[in-house]
């Protein structure tokens, strides 16, 4: 156990030196160290607690989200019955529930039948209790309900909050703000902390808008003041333009191209005009859609919506077949850049409204780094005193290994660009702690061996080597219950997992390479009769 290679000490200290030097970006400013090549340009990032930031707690509209599934079940009774040829009148969406009333009485059976196969077993655990997605009766009279029970409303909620989660973590990023923390709360809340980020009024106009993007035509058979005179089209809507004055348009409800067809959007500069603009350029199926319509309506003008609101409604002059286009409308550089923000992260589900907002300051942040920075020192002097007391020499041998232990940790999270916060901070000093018990376990194996008659060398040797297992055991339980913390917990909580399974790594790497090439080669320098331990 005592004997090195000079291949594999030399590995050993390279390993521990390198790892330590990741550490090294923290101790300068950060406009500094943008400066120097990317690769040396990773370092700690501060958490809410630590920096300061914005807190949002956003709550999903569950009655947009209830009336979006009565308006889908609709549309599909519509087109179940159409397929089947089966005459119907009066298709509403009445209580709750869709209503269709089957014209001829000999084909109500067929209709039932028809209907019930749009009713599909709830996933997860609820489908193997028999929960339906869809619940269809008979009201008599020729008359069919529809209902869509709470069960399938609340994994619908669900759904739309795991959906939402992904587009708000694209937007947030897109902000270029550095690790986010965006996670479900309860059934339908999303919490977002942007740590950093002082002012998060921007954020909330970018988290606040649906971004439902579609392109339509406009209708030009009835004018914007027919339409509000009443003479709407059944087929068409009237809609008022985004930016003021309001300006009414009257678009036809067909979608050409959806949003969710874009692939790309950047803000940009038109060479003619200099005006602000946004560039959009549609994925395969979205270009062909797109070129299609254009070419059946050159010479119609066509308009962009967004969340119900038109940004602009250019004239299609030729048939658009690149697939690609732009977007004017008196945009401001930061209006541009957050349309091109919106359109590349897709658009929610539903909306989501600001419930809770909170602002936490730098200062109390500060506050708490020098807290957690007291209880750090306190804590280690207090373990290196006892270490020196206890253990002497190998007291010392103990707190070298910790120390690189410690840096080590900061160097690994630098490496991984990982957010620490207090809990990490309580991660570390906890790891400080069992990073001395696998010493002290080392050292008390050693006088054990010594009192059993053993000499200096041999001793050494059986206590590193007797200790193994139980160290092993111990930082391996630990570090289980660590990753059960990382993966079910959330926030503050997968922080102190983070911090303690990564010190749990480098204690086992000190303790069992480093403090024992130390002492080994303390041993092949001195030659000991006795342990000074």
């Amino acid at each position: 156990m005592l004997y090195f290679t000079r291949w594999r000490a030399l590995g050993i200290i390279l390993t521990a030196l390198v790892v330590c030097l990741c550490a090294v970006p923290n101790f300068f400013p950060e406009a500094q160290v943008k400066t120097w090549p990317a690769w040396a340009q990773r370092r700690l990032v501060l958490g809410l607690d630590l920096q300061g930031g914005s807190y949002l707690l956003l709550e999903v509209d569950s009655n947009y989200v209830k009336k979006e599934k009565l308006d889908q079940i609709r549309d599909d009774v519509r087109k179940v019955l159409r397929e089947a040829k089966i005459g119907y009148t009066g298709l509403v969406v009445r209580n709750d529930a869709v209503e269709v009333r089957i014209s001829k009485e000999g084909d109500q059976a067929t209709a039932l039948s028809k209907l019930r196969e749009l009713s599909q077993p709830l996933g997860g655990l609820l489908g193997s209790s028999g929960q339906r997605s869809l619940e269809v009766e008979d009201a008599g009279g020729g008359l069919i309900r529809l209902k869509v029970p709470q069960a399938a409303v609340t994994e619908r909620i669900r759904q739309t909050i795991e959906q939402s989660i992904q587009i708000v973590e694209r937007r947030v990023n897109e902000l270029g703000t550095v690790e986010p923390v965006i996670q479900r709360q309860g059934t339908d809340r999303i919490l977002v902390q942007v740590p950093g980020l002082q002012d998060p009024t921007r954020l909330k106009e970018l988290l606040g808008k649906t971004a439902k993007m579609e392109f339509r035509m406009v209708d030009s058979s009835v004018s914007p003041d027919q339409a509000q005179q009443g003479r709407l089209p059944p087929d068409s809507e009237l809609l008022m333009s985004a930016s003021p004055p309001p300006v009414p348009y009257v678009v036809k409800k067909q979608v050409l191209v959806s949003g969710g067809e874009l692939s790309d959007a950047q803000p940009g500069f038109d060479q003619r005009t200099g005006e602000a603009i946004v560039s959009f350029k549609f994925n395969t199926s979205g270009a062909r859609k797109f070129a299609q319509a254009t070419a059946e309506n050159v010479g119609q003008p066509f308009a962009i919506v967004l969340d119900n609101k038109v940004i602009s409604a250019p004239v299609i002059r030729e048939p658009i077949t690149g697939g690609q286009g732009q977007i004017s409308g008196s945009f401001t550089v930061q209006s541009a850049n957050d349309l091109a923000i919106l359109m590349r992260a897709g658009a929610l589900p539903a909306p989501l409204t600001v419930i809770e907002e909170r602002t936490v300051g730098p200062g109390l942040g500060q506050d708490s780094i020098e807290k957690g920075e007291l209880a750090a020192y306190v804590g280690s002097i207090l373990v290196i005193v006892f270490m020196l007391i206890t253990y002497r020499l190998f007291g010392v041998f103990a707190n070298i290994a910790v120390a690189i232990n410690v840096a080590m940790i900061f160097g690994l999270l630098s490496l991984l660009n990982a957010t620490l916060t207090l809990p990490g901070i309580a991660g570390i000093v906890l790891t400080v702690g069992i990073a001395v018990d696998s010493n002290v376990l080392i050292y008390e194996r050693i006088r054990e061996e010594l009192r059993g008659g053993r000499n200096a060398i041999s001793a050494i040797d059986a206590g590193f080597k007797r200790a193994l297992a139980t160290i092993l055991d111990s930082n391996i339980t630990t570090f289980i219950a660590a990753a059960v913390l990382f993966y079910i917990g959330t926030g503050p909580v997968r922080g102190f997992a983070v911090t303690l399974g990564i010190g749990i790594i480098t204690t086992v790497f000190t303790a069992f390479t480093l403090t024992r090439l130390i002492v080994a080669g303390w041993v092949r320098w001195k030659r000991p009769q006795t342990v000074p331990i």
